[in-house]
């Protein structure tokens, strides 16, 4: 069986990019990292990749905004790419820094609707280990998630929000993947932690499921706790990939 093939879209700052493409590994995938220098001389190095995948750091050092520049140079480099994927029901994952992108990008949450990840309440970084619960059937990263996941934050701009209207339609359409259950760590609407877009193809969220993908990762992992595995998240895109 030929093993779909994941492009790891990374720029400089971004540092989760090895994590990523274990994980991608581990569920069933052929991981390839592809720097923006790169995509800017040859676009079409994403054209035959089945999955999309913008990994997380801090691309560019943040400068202007989380996202902000990483978004400009993939809008600039492979937009067009981008949205031929898209159109094609390639599934694409943005993670943390790789969420705030396509939320720059205005992909997430797309139809039109207009969100931000603004700095967290409580005015700090914030890394702990959170657990999320997969709430939404049209996403193909969630959909067939039945039980909550538990991995790190790592973020000081994480808090998704949007006006009532916004957060009424995502509610309606079922683009409210995952949400924090117990702690909402950044402050976030509707304890959002990550959605997709109105084809369910593209999801991005602020956790980091790349760094919960073997059970010893887990800090309980010494006590024989089991807990719900981020690969679970790469298992069902990897999954989709393969239809």
């Amino acid at each position: 069986m030929t093993l779909p093939v994941a492009a790891v879209l990374c720029a400089p700052g971004t540092n989760r990019d090895n994590d990523v493409l274990f994980a991608l590994q581990l569920a069933g995938a052929c991981p390839v990292a592809i720097l923006t220098n790169e995509l800017l001389q040859n676009p079409s190095r994403i054209n035959d990749a089945d999955i999309l995948v913008i990994a997380g750091g801090f691309s560019y050092a943040d400068a202007l905004g989380a996202g902000r520049l990483f978004a400009v140079e993939l809008e600039h480099a492979v937009g067009a790419q981008i949205a031929t994927a898209i159109s094609e029901r390639r599934p694409i994952i943005g993670i943390c820094n790789g969420f705030q992108t396509l939320v720059r990008m205005g992909i997430l949450p797309g139809s039109g609707q207009r969100a931000a990840l603004g700095h967290n309440t409580n005015g700090v970084f914030d890394c702990r280990w959170v657990e999320l619960e997969p709430s939404s059937q049209k996403c193909v990263w969630t959909q067939n998630l039945t039980n909550n996941i538990e991995c790190p934050i790592a973020h000081g701009e994480g808090r998704f929000t949007c006006d009532d209207g916004t957060l009424s339609y995502l509610q309606r359409n079922d683009q409210v993947a995952l949400r924090y259950v117990s702690t909402n760590p950044n402050g976030s609407v509707d304890n959002i932690a990550g959605v997709c877009d109105s084809t369910g193809v593209v999801l991005g969220l602020m956790p980091h499921p790349e760094n919960h993908v073997v059970r010893r990762q887990h800090p309980q992992s010494h006590r024989g706790i089991s807990r719900g595995l981020g690969l679970s998240i790469f298992q069902s895109g990897v999954c989709y990939a393969r239809r």
